[in-house]
Parts: C-alpha cells; sequence; structure tokens
C-alpha cells in the first residue's frame, strides 16, 4: 500500500500564559479571519483568538455554506485572504519566553471556495526567513494542515509567512503553536516537518487531537482492507512513554494477513525536494495478552537494509522506535517492511506511526538590534509601508526603503533607509541611532520638526544624511559638521544652516564659515540647499 502526502500581545499572552485547563500554559490557538475576539473551540475546549492583533493585513472572508456544514471545525469556517504584496505575515511571540523551548507550529487551510471563484490556490509557507512548505490546496473541501517541531531562533518573535507564488491568492484558516518536550523527536540538526502522521485504526474518518494527546497533535484514521485489525478494551491501562500517545490510538493496531506474515509500507516522498532525511516513530504496543507458548518478535527493514531489532512489543505498554533514511528506491520510494523473526509465533504489528522530514531552518535572521530599531521606528511613525517579516531576509523580501549587507557567517545589517515622503511627523527619533551600521538615511520631504539631533553624529559608518524638505530648526550640531569635513554628505534646508551661529564660538558666522572651509552654492532662494565640505 502507498502512503502519500496528500504585536497586540498585552492581554494575550498574559493569559496564555498562566494556562489552565483547556488552555495549557504556553498553548497559542488563532482563528484567522474571525469576526470574533475570541471563542472556545467545542471539540478541543482551547479558546482560540481573531488574528486581528497578529497581522496588519490581509481581509477577512468566509468560506461557501456548502463547505461549512461538512467540518465541525470553527477555525475553518473563516479565512484570511492576503491579494495585496507578496509575503505578508504573522508575527507570534513563543508565550513561554525561552528560546530553549522546542515547538510545533501547525498552519491550517481550507479553501471552502470563499471567493467564489473555484480555483483552489498554490502558495508558498516561510517560517521566519527560511523556506517551510509549499500550500497546494487542490480541492474546495480540502483540510492541508502543515506542521514543523522547531527551536525559535528568537525568544522575542517568531513569523509565520505567506507568499504569493502567481498560482492563486494566499489564505489561511488557521495557527495554532504548541510547546513540546524537548527529549521528543530530537535530530541532531536541523527542524522535523510533518509528512503524514497515523493511527491505524479502523474506525473510518476518526480525527483524534487533544485532549486524548497532550500535545495537540492531529491523528488521522489510517484503514487497510488487506490487514487485521486488533483492539483491546484495555486502552486506558496502555502505559504511556516521554511521547505520550493517547490511549485510544495505542489501543488499536493492524497486523498482516496470515498468508505474508510480514507487514509492509511504501511511501512516495516524490513531492519532498533532494537530498532529504527521513525520521520515522514506530509506535508499538502488545494489546493481545498472548499464551505462554506464544511470542512476537519481528525486525525492521528500511529499503532492504536492516534498522532495528529484533523488537518485542511490550504488553500495554507504549515503545517508540525511531529510523531514518535518506535514501530512496530505484523507483523513489520507500520501503518499510516488519518482518516476523523465526521465532515468534504472531506477526507483527503497528499501532501509530509518524514520519517527519529534516527541514534546514538555518538562514540568518538580521541583527536583533536592527530589529528592535526598524520596528521602533515603524510603531512610532506609523510607517505604512509593507513591513512584514524579517527586515532583510530572504533578500528577495527586503523591505521597501531598506538595503542590507549580508556576510556569509553574519547577520544581515540595515545598512540604507529611505523614508522619503512617508508622512512622518515629530522629533527625530533616537531609535535611528540604533541602527549603527547605517551607511545613508534619507529622512527627506517630511514634517519632522525640531531641532537636528547631534546623535546622529554617532552613526560612524553614515555617509549619506539627506533631511531637505522638513520643517527642522537649526543649528547643525558641530559634530555633525565636524563629520562633513571628513566626507559625510549632509543635504538640510536653508533655515536650518540659517540658525548655524547659534552655538558657534566664532564672532560671525562668515570667520567660522572661513575657518571650516565649507562652500554654499547660491541656490537658497528654492528653500533648501545641498551643503557640501571641501
Amino acid at each position: 500500500m502507498v502512503l502519500s502526502k496528500y504585536f497586540l500581545f498585552a492581554t494575550l499572552v498574559v493569559a496564555l500564559v498562566l494556562g489552565d485547563d483547556d488552555n495549557p500554559t504556553g498553548f497559542l490557538s488563532i482563528d484567522c479571519g474571525s469576526l470574533n475576539s475570541s471563542y472556545v473551540d467545542e471539540t478541543t475546549g482551547f479558546t482560540y483568538f481573531s488574528d486581528k492583533g497578529f497581522t496588519k493585513t490581509g481581509e477577512n472572508r468566509e468560506i461557501a455554506d456548502a463547505y461549512k456544514v461538512q467540518t465541525n471545525e470553527q477555525q475553518f469556517w473563516n479565512v484570511r485572504s492576503f491579494s495585496e504584496g507578496i509575503r505578508n505575515c504573522y508575527t507570534l511571540k513563543p508565550t513561554l519566553g525561552d528560546q530553549g523551548t522546542r515547538y510545533m507550529i501547525r498552519a491550517r487551510f481550507m479553501y471552502g471556495n470563499y471567493d467564489n471563484e473555484n480555483l483552489a490556490p498554490t502558495f508558498d509557507l516561510y517560517l521566519g526567513v527560511d523556506f517551510w512548505d509549499t500550500v497546494l490546496t487542490q480541492y474546495a473541501w480540502n483540510k492541508v494542515n502543515k506542521e514543523i517541531i522547531f527551536f525559535p531562533k528568537s525568544d522575542d518573535h517568531l513569523y509565520v509567512c505567506l507568499v504569493n507564488t502567481g498560482h492563486g491568492i494566499p489564505f489561511i484558516s488557521a495557527l495554532e503553536l504548541r510547546p513540546w518536550n524537548n527529549e521528543t523527536y530530537v535530530s541532531e540538526t536541523g527542524s522535523q516537518q510533518l509528512f503524514g502522521r497515523y493511527d491505524l485504526n479502523p474506525a473510518i474518518n476518526q480525527v483524534m487531537r487533544y485532549k486524548e494527546d497532550a500535545y495537540d497533535r492531529v491523528w488521522l484514521a489510517f484503514t487497510e482492507n488487506i490487514w487485521i485489525p486488533i483492539n483491546t478494551t484495555e486502552g486506558k491501562n496502555i502505559t504511556k512513554n516521554i511521547y505520550q500517545l493517547p490511549s485510544p490510538v495505542m489501543s488499536t493496531a493492524y497486523e498482516p494477513n496470515r498468508t505474508t506474515g510480514n507487514l509492509g509500507l511504501i511511501i512516495n516522498p516524490s513531492n519532498s525536494s533532494a537530498p532529504f532525511l527521513f525520521y520515522f516513530y514506530f509506535h508499538f504496543a502488545e494489546i493481545q495478552e498472548l499464551q505462554k507458548n506464544e511470542s512476537r518478535e519481528f525486525n525492521i527493514f528500511v529499503n532492504g537494509k536492516f534498522s532495528h531489532g529484533p523488537f518485542v512489543p511490550s504488553y500495554l505498554v507504549t515503545n517508540t522506535v525511531i529510523s531514518t533514511s535518506s535514501e530512496t528506491t530505484s523507483d523513489g520510494e520507500i520501503h518499510i517492511w516488519l518482518n516476523r523473526t523465526q521465532n515468534s509465533t504472531q506477526p507483527p504489528l503497528l499501532n501509530a506511526l509518524e514520519i517527519y522530514l529534516l527541514t534546514d531552518l538555518s538562514q540568518q535572521e538580521t541583527n536583533q538590534a536592527d530589529v528592535n530599531a526598524i520596528q521602533n521606528i515603524k510603531s512610532l511613525y506609523g510607517v505604512t509601508k509593507n513591513w512584514q517579516g524579517d527586515p532583510c531576509a530572504p533578500k528577495a523580501f527586503l523591505w521597501d526603503g531598506l538595503d542590507c549587507s549580508y556576510g556569509s557567517n553574519s547577520s544581515p545589517r540595515i545598512i540604507s533607509l529611505n523614508l522619503s515622503s512617508s508622512g512622518l511627523n515629530g522629533v527625530i527619533s533616537p531609535y535611528f541611532a540604533d541602527l549603527t551600521m547605517l551607511q545613508a538615511l534619507d529622512l527627506s520631504n517630511n514634517s519632522l520638526s525640531g531641532t537636528v539631533p547631534e546623535f546622529l553624529a554617532n552613526l560612524s559608518s553614515l555617509r549619506t544624511l539627506n533631511l531637505k524638505e522638513n520643517n527642522l530648526n537649526g543649528p547643525v550640531p558641530p559634530a555633525l559638521l565636524e563629520r562633513s569635513n571628513n566626507g559625510l554628505s549632509l543635504s538640510v534646508d536653508a533655515n536650518v544652516m540659517g540658525n548655524q551661529t547659534t552655538n558657534q564660538t566664532s564672532s560671525s558666522p562668515e570667520n567660522w564659515c572661513r575657518k571650516n572651509k565649507f562652500v554654499v552654492p547660491l541656490v537658497a532662494s528654492i528653500g533648501a540647499f545641498f551643503l557640501h565640505f571641501v
């Protein structure tokens, strides 16, 4: 058989960090596109919050009634659609505030013909600055889940971004963030992206998640007619291991038919990009009380290579066996076999299976000090540009008006900022001085007021500064004028230089100008001029 891959945090964070029986500590549930500020989900008991505090773009849409009645999960009834911009992002905060905590994040999608176009879109999903996966919705009724287990790079923010690839308008139904046990799903490098999670259970269309599953994994019932289903009424007595599998999942299993005696699976990773490494989590529990003359023992093979064994599942005790593979057969598939040993009187069994794909999330994010500075500037002045996600990375989604430097082993740094004609009001904020690697700063044609601040002279890499067409007052600070003697290209309004004598020690502006050897072109009548020092 074939398995295929079908900053408004204040009140929210307080509620989530405290936690309760229905909202465990660190769990964050967002209904994207919901018109309700919050509600309690009937299935899980989780409180779902509207996404209005987590993204500033997109529009709320409602799926067609014909598809709404097909699901009792309220999170799929609305979507947020992003018709403008290439990249649109959600900003989340890992609520435990600990960079050493492993998280699972799940993005959920159901098209539901919300736009009456009957064209299910395809688009890309990014986790921070790293490509996560491509979302292929295919049909209006399809529910698509994308999950990944990872360590956040920052304990301050987490970006989930949807990228328009020209194949329809991106949308999203729900976002769910869950802290997990750091001792589970461990890989030496990289993060693990879910390929498939299966409850080998003859109950058709059954979906298992919280509260049965403490980590809120979504288990899909997996049925197969050629295998023999077995179960136990002692499911509640099954001892759990650190993976905390739900008792209903472990209380059912499949055996192969008596003709073959071995249990085989074929996995088709055709949608995965090479190179890849798969992690297989086999979950076993003996759920039949064997007689003294009976035994169940088997070996695990992956692509014909011995992986683990001989393995004897324990009675009513969960055991997890992990195997990996970075190879496929000649036909591009992965073959898994559970083969009975010669000493075994009973065939192999399998209760549950999880398959993960090792994913590289190693791209450097923008320097955190620069991120804080530019976010503060954005917030202070209410910048209306589509500034979302990481400012500098990936380079293809660089924020408008920014230029950055990129090093192979260092974080990107903001080196140029152009906020000309951006509707800025108020004084020039000290936050600009926090962009310590700035080489060019253009604040021209705004409504900035007050004096030219001296802290701009502390930007040691600054080579170009344009402050023209504002409501600034002089004088230009001496330190900034001194910087101009050493190569800084400074542009200011005429009235700023007209007040230049205020803080000078020379007896006249003429003497001061002669002493510092600068030339003022005779174009002051146009209201502003370029000041060049020689």
